[in-house]
């Protein structure tokens, strides 16, 4: 029997059902559970918790592959270079283009935030301040990317000194030489492997997103954006606008490519990621849209991705930013130039170390709003003001940060000449 007969027996083995669910683009199947989750949540209340742990599963399914799968594209892609030197021309694009998207997500923050003012007359009676983690001093940041033991940091899932290790790995078994090949083979068939993993993951994506955002709109729900009207609006018309302008923008200029395609080419990881509020949950998927739908290469995606995980915080800063005048404004601090000079330069450090995880960028405001003469104890209250309905505004300005990582990695790889134009272009695989 010849393979094309195995697989129509396969097919039909497999029923209508199986045939109908797989044969609907896995972005409409996620787009289908986010709305659907929405409603239920809606309509079950509090009572979506108990179904919570699916979302849970998912989420962990995906944080399972996150270090393997980073480790070992990022020595696979430092091969695939072939040349040490091509390394270090990668990581500068990278790095420079990744400081340009986060300094105009900071300016539309900030301008959002002088336009509308959404912190004037906000009441913080009730709110609960929120005692907030010490903001790690930039040179401890730098510090802690080189790691004093390199299994530990797989073991910690420690993202930046894992890119490090991997990083200087690659070159070392690229330097090696015909010395190093069985060793190179074997990370070139891990990283594929890893791949495949998260295909496999993907397709529980649908289930993961319905719990999850069933749960947070029947725990949260959309009465709680009254208090936070401006804030919420602000949140998500900058990131609107960074998306579609900055980003469509610079791969129109930059990358002198069509925005359209990158925009369908990246549906998928903007739904997980407004649905896990991660990056670093998120990367696996953004890999893998970033080589089946876009046409990116693997010593391009494979380093810039990662990377951007930890240092590219687009939505991030725009909302730091945006505090920053919200809080201002709460407490009747008036703004010079000078102060919003400030704002920016500090927004760029601590976003670079903000950890891709839900809420994380509240807990870092006290060094930014330490600069214009927010107080500690002011901090913590409008944490505390906040907190109770950050979830939704996170969702928002996650999917922010993962399509800066992917529109980055479109530009890196057509400098490169590490992308297929005609796979880009073409509709998505999946």
């Amino acid at each position: 029997m010849t393979d094309d007969s195995h697989t129509a027996a396969g097919e039909r083995e497999r029923g209508p059902l199986y045939r109908y669910w797989f044969g609907i683009k896995l972005w409409k199947r996620i787009l289908a559970a986010l709305l659907l989750g929405a409603i239920a949540g809606l309509i079950w209340d509090e009572g979506a918790v108990q179904i919570k742990w699916i979302g849970d599963l998912f989420v962990r399914l995906i944080q399972m592959i996150v270090i393997p799968l980073v480790f070992a594209t990022i020595v696979s892609g430092v091969l695939s270079l072939q040349d040490p030197k091509r390394l270090g021309s990668l990581g500068l694009k990278t790095i420079f283009l990744y400081i340009l998207t986060t300094a105009f997500a900071i300016v539309i923050g900030m301008i959002l935030g002088a336009l509308v003012q959404p912190g004037l007359g906000v009441d913080f009676a009730g709110a609960v301040p929120r005692e907030l983690e010490a903001a790690q001093p930039f040179a401890g940041l730098l510090e802690s990317i080189v790691p004093t033991n390199p299994i530990a940091a797989l073991a910690e899932g420690q993202v930046l000194s894992v890119i490090f290790f991997a990083l200087i790995f690659g070159a070392g078994l690229l330097t090696a030489g015909a010395k190093g090949e069985p060793l190179a083979g074997a990370f070139h068939a891990g990283a594929e492997a890893m791949l495949k993993v998260v295909n496999f993951v993907m397709e529980i994506a649908p289930f993961g997103v319905f719990a999850l955002i069933a749960w947070v709109m029947g725990t949260t729900g959309p009465a709680t954006f009254v208090n936070v009207a401006l804030l919420a609006f602000c949140v998500i018309t900058g990131c609107l606008l960074q998306v579609l302008i900055v980003h469509g923008g610079l791969i129109k200029l930059l990358a002198r490519l069509p925005a359209l395609p990158f925009f369908r080419g990246v549906t998928d990881a903007g739904l997980v990621a407004f649905s896990t509020s991660s990056s670093s949950a998120t990367l696996p998927v953004s890999m893998a849209v970033a080589e089946a739908n876009l046409g990116i290469k693997k010593p391009v995606f494979s380093t810039v991705l990662p990377l951007g995980v930890t240092i590219s915080m687009d939505g991030t800063a725009l909302y730091i930013a945006l505090l920053a005048s919200f809080a201002a404004q709460a407490f009747g601090i008036d703004l010079s130039m000078v102060d919003y000079a400030l704002i920016a330069l500090t927004t760029v450090l601590v976003s670079i170390g903000t950890a891709p995880v839900p809420s994380a960028s509240l807990f870092m405001l006290a060094a930014v709003l330490q600069v214009i003469g927010v107080s500690p104890a002011q901090t913590a209250l409008m944490v505390g003001f906040i907190l109770p309905f950050d979830r939704i505004l996170d969702m928002t300005r996650t999917v922010a940060n993962v399509i800066s990582d992917l529109a980055v990695a479109t530009i890196v790889g057509r400098w490169e000449k590490e992308i297929d134009i005609e796979a880009y272009k073409a509709p998505p695989i999946k």
